[in-house]
This record gives structure tokens, sequence and C-alpha cells, in this order.
């Protein structure tokens, strides 16, 4: 299996993509810790993934949370391979100049500042296993941004360059750093990106911008996900791979 041995926590991996990623390491064989904000919904991800798995209850926001994700991690397992930045948050699609500063403030803090704060708690802890791999989930919006979500597109923007940035410091110590750029998706926030109901008509006028004819799944991101944590993908940093169905050609 791909993952044999392997160490990996997924943020925001109690439903949606996160969800996905965490089936797809555990089925290659790594142990995975589920963390994310929804106690409750992790312990059950946990304990359907089976033995391997761990929850932890976490804000990513928070700095002494995010600290004890991995000191719980490392304590469980023994070290720590991968690290898979998925959880976020938006704003429903609407004007920029309606989003309300708390909403702003939150966007940033979980979709921005939280890999700030997993880099400091995570990194050391990577270097002591020779080197890693860490999986930032960025979006299509921080790339081909698009009205509507203006404060969130930048937030993705945001994880784009860090992404980059990171991959280049990082890579003297043997830590890969990447990210996916996920077209609009068949998740829990769906409502929150078309701002409107979710019924088939709504769905075709944002699938008609997706050139494969459809929105992206939790598989297809865990897809991407496994290939840049699997080892056999050593020589990958520094990249933005876009799932989307062609949406950003």
């Amino acid at each position: 299996m791909r993952l044999t041995d392997k160490i990996a926590i997924v943020t925001g991996a109690a439903s949606g993509f996160g969800r996905g990623i965490a089936d797809a390491f555990a089925a290659e064989g790594a142990k995975v810790v589920v963390a994310d904000i929804d106690a409750a919904r992790a312990e059950a991800t946990a304990a359907a993934i089976g033995n391997g798995a761990l929850s932890v209850a976490a804000d990513v926001s928070k700095k002494d949370d995010v600290t004890r994700l991995v000191e719980t991690t490392v304590n469980a397992f023994g070290g720590l391979d991968i690290v898979v930045n998925n959880a976020g948050a938006t704003h429903r699609n609407q004007s920029l100049m309606t989003v309300s500063e708390d909403e702003f403030d939150r966007i940033y803090a979980v979709n921005v500042k939280s890999i700030y704060l997993m880099t400091l708690a995570a990194v050391p802890e990577l270097e002591k296993r020779g080197g890693g791999s860490i999986v930032n989930t960025a979006s299509t919006a921080g790339l081909r941004p698009r009205p509507g979500l203006t404060w969130y597109n930048g937030s993705k923007g945001a994880v784009i360059t860090l992404t980059k940035s990171m991959a280049a410091e990082l890579a003297p110590k043997n830590i890969r750093v990447n990210a996916i750029n996920p077209v609009i998706g068949e998740t829990g926030l769906l409502e929150e990106f078309m701002g409107t109901a979710d019924t088939a008509e709504n769905r075709a006028r944002f699938v008609a911008g997706i050139p494969l004819g459809r929105m992206s799944k939790p598989s297809d991101i865990a897809n991407a996900a496994l290939f840049l944590a699997d080892p056999a993908s050593h020589f990958i940093t520094g990249i933005a791979i876009e799932v989307d169905g062609g949406r950003c050609i």
C-alpha cells in the first residue's frame, strides 16, 4: 500500500473533501488523525475508518488547539509524516460590500492563519522523521476568481502563494509542500458557494463552466492528495494542482 507506516493529520476531516482524504489515506495504510471542530462527527468518522484512526476535536485557528493536535498525534502514533491543511471557511456568495468583519476575520483565520499555526507545530515533528509532505487545500477561486466570493477568493490566493514560498523554504529539510485547487464541489458548503438553493437548475449554471461537465467530488480531491502525500511524488514540491474538470483552462 502507498502510505504504509505513514502518520497523517487531516484537518476538516469529518466531512466533505477532508473525509474523502482521510478515508483514502487509511485505505492505503496510513494512520490517520481525523481533526475537526465538530467533535462528534470527527469521532464518528474515525470510528468508521476503524483501527489506525484517531479523532481530535480542534479549532485550527487557535494556537493551543493546533499544538495539542500535533502533540496528541505524536503521542498516539510516534511521529508525523503528512499534514493536510484542509479545514476551510467561506462567506455566502454575495456582494463584497456586505460581508461582515466577523465573517472576514473567520475566513482568514481558518483558511490562512491555520496554515501558519500548523507549520509552527508540525515542521519540527516532520524534521524528526527526515522530512514529510504538507498538502494545502486551496481553490480554483484563488487562481480564477469570480464575483461574489471576493474575500474568500483572496484567502485561497494566499494559500497558493504560501504553498510555493513554504516549498522553497522547507525543501532543504526534505519537507515537500503542495496545494490542491478544487473546483466547486459536492460538499456541505455548496449552497454557500452558490449563494442560492441547491437545486438541479442552480447546479447546472455552475457546471456549465466546467468542461468535464460536473462538480468535484471528495474522491477526486482525495486522489490528488494521495498522490501528493505518496513518497512516489518525492520530486514534486511547490505545485498547486487544479482538480477542476478543466475549469481553469
